[in-house]
């Protein structure tokens, strides 16, 4: 089936109480194994493209692969923009046929963000496309760190209010804790659950979480049997996806825990079958990893049987 409107597919998880995944792509194997995956479970799902993949792969390769794919399945599949910093680059999304965009303007005061998404929706709903921004700045909680920045870190519930009614939005990715990577904590992780609350009744709009890959022991096990280094690695763990997805939010992130899974993939073929060197054998391999683990990252947010 055609692309589906990322909007419809979230206003649908709201209704419902769960959450899509939306998982970035570099690659064609990565394509594969995520729309596999989903197809499996029956689950809609969100591919998202952020600008340095564009940059590796450029943007008509990835808009392509994602439309001709999704027409061979029956679940509702979205195609997203990362992340988009550059004016041009979420312009280009929009003409290559993208379902929605983020506008990432977060590290600039309130005013600004507000003035550079209020263009980006103006441009984007004229096209049929919605629109993500953020508020706030990804960074993990820690026990030391101070009221103040804490504060400085963090969405401001009235703010949100404020920005969704000033822009225009269709989703909001609120900072309540999260960030970036596979080192995202030094200590246990934690989420403002309250805030996040605050900002779901005050909002009424699809919620997004970022920085919310699990990093989980099973992956790590397996990625350091095969020689990946990543000590002291930290993710979120299932039971703190699943509460946040029970308090609001309805498009989850999931990057860091691909990348993790396509290299290990990659080792263990390496690894095992030092004589291989036949790409398909050693992508394919990679490609399975990565299934399995979109597969589990679709089962956590409750959107199985959803498509």
């Amino acid at each position: 089936m055609a692309l589906e409107s990322t909007k419809a597919i979230l206003e649908k998880a709201k209704r419902e109480g769960y959450a899509v995944g939306a998982f970035n792509i570099n690659n064609m194997e990565t394509v594969i194994a995520v729309m596999d995956a989903a197809t499996e479970l029956n689950s809609p799902v969100i591919i998202e493209v952020t600008e340095g993949a564009i940059r590796y792969m450029g943007i008509k390769m990835a808009s392509n692969m994602v439309k001709i794919l999704s027409e061979d399945v029956t679940i509702p599949v979205a195609l997203h923009l990362d992340h988009g910093k550059k004016w041009e680059t979420i312009l280009k999304a929009i003409e290559s046929g993208f379902t929605s965009v983020m506008i990432d303007a977060s590290d600039r005061p309130f005013e600004e963000n507000v003035e550079m998404t209020q263009r980006v929706v103006e441009v984007a709903h004229n096209a049929g496309v919605s629109v993500e921004a953020e508020l706030g700045r990804l960074t993990g909680l820690e026990d030391d760190i101070s009221v103040a920045d804490r504060e400085a870190f963090l969405v401001d519930p009235e703010e949100a209010e404020n920005f969704v009614t000033l822009t225009g939005i269709d989703f909001l990715a609120p900072a309540i804790g999260t960030s970036h990577g596979a080192f995202k904590f030094k200590g246990e992780p934690k989420l403002d659950f309250e805030r996040l609350k605050q900002v779901k009744a005050k909002t009424h709009i699809p919620l997004v979480l970022h920085g919310a890959s699990s990093v989980n022991d099973r992956l790590l096990g397996e990625a350091k049997r095969y020689g990946l280094e990543l000590q002291g690695a930290r993710g979120l763990s299932d039971d703190i996806l699943k509460k946040a997805v029970d308090e609001g939010i309805n498009k989850v992130n999931t990057d860091t825990d691909i990348r993790i899974a396509f290299t290990t993939g990659i080792r263990k073929v390496l690894l095992q079958k030092p004589s291989v060197f036949d790409p398909r054998k050693i992508l394919g391999q990679a490609r399975d990893f990565m299934k399995e683990t979109v597969k589990e990252r679709i089962k956590v947010l409750g959107s199985r049987d959803k498509g």
